[in-house]
């Protein structure tokens, strides 16, 4: 019998838990030729400013054992453009897209929501408070709970939409975080971003990335982003995103035990650009292979007792 692999975030229903990651997978349209778009839950576009954004200099990834450092930079179109040349290409898909979006002051994030609230294309919103790569704005928010709370209403009050709050894993208490955007309005949290990392190059004496550090990803962060997503799942009512190191659907799986409704895939699309599609295939064949009717059966059923 085929598994129901439908699931629901805060009023939105995703075919399966399976979404793109913000930052990995374009505005959507880049991945179309790879991704069945219709086969994955959802996908999250990349980050988006008032303005459009060069990002920083390059060199500015770098890969390493079990994952990259990544120092983009938060590179992106600016609203004006995405809304005339990116979300024509929504109007095609049968599939919700998610608007990340992120400012340097409270009032940048809160007119970006105003204005992606008229966008009825876009059928939710990641609030990236938790940024690592960048000098300004959004590593603040993402690390002290009353700012966190104070974006979070700002984007609240100007915007109907369902409001997903991304948080940061460089902090010493993710689930103070969580606590601070749920109770200011978050409808969902998409957690983790990237950990703050260093790579150096040790015959020039100097750090690889130009932006001296850069955001880790990929497997080597899954245990640590497992055990945020089990304790802010323990913490909060809010259905949780799950991402880090997801690179098939084992992985995926095991975000969904921690107390995850759904999971962002990122890293594991650099690699293989299918690879959303592949997870969320290989976790409906998991689910009939063990007899498992409702993926929603899942959720938050890891066994800590012993």
């Amino acid at each position: 019998m085929k598994p129901d692999m439908n699931v629901r975030i805060a009023g939105i229903n995703l075919r399966n838990p399976v979404m793109a990651a913000s930052g990995t997978f374009g505005y959507g349209e880049e991945f179309a030729e790879y991704v069945d778009l219709a086969k994955i839950g959802a996908f999250v576009t990349k980050g988006l400013s008032l303005r459009p954004r060069a990002g920083n200099p390059t060199p500015r990834i770098v890969e390493t054992p079990g994952g990259m450092l990544n120092a983009i930079g938060l590179q992106n179109v600016g609203i004006e453009a995405f809304i005339e040349k990116k979300v024509p290409f929504l109007r095609s898909v049968d599939t919700p897209a998610i608007a990340n979006f992120f400012g340097n002051t409270i009032d940048e994030y809160a007119e970006l929501a105003r204005r992606l609230d008229e966008i009825p294309e876009i059928a939710a919103l990641e609030v990236n408070i938790s940024c690592p790569t960048v000098k300004q704005g959004g590593i603040v928010f993402g690390t002290d709970p009353k700012s966190a709370a104070d974006v979070v209403s700002a984007c609240r009050a100007a915007t109907t939409k369902t409001l997903i709050v991304k948080l940061s894993p460089n902090v010493t208490d993710v689930v103070v975080m969580a606590r601070a955007c749920a109770d200011a309005g978050a409808d969902s949290l998409s957690l983790i971003n990237t950990l703050t990392g260093l790579a150096i190059d040790l015959n020039r004496r100097q750090p690889v990335l130009a932006n001296i550090t850069g955001g880790l990803s990929g497997p080597a962060i899954k245990p640590i982003a497992l055990r945020m997503v089990w304790q802010v799942a323990q913490a909060v009512k809010l259905p949780i995103i799950g991402i880090g190191g997801i690179m098939n659907a084992t992985d995926a799986l095991e975000f969904i035990v921690a107390g995850a409704t759904a999971v962002q895939v990122g890293t594991a699309s650099f690699i293989n650009p299918s690879a959303v599609q592949s997870i969320a295939e290989g976790m409906e064949f998991w689910m009939r292979e063990n007899g498992i009717a409702s993926v929603n059966s899942l959720i938050g059923t890891l066994d800590v007792s012993r």
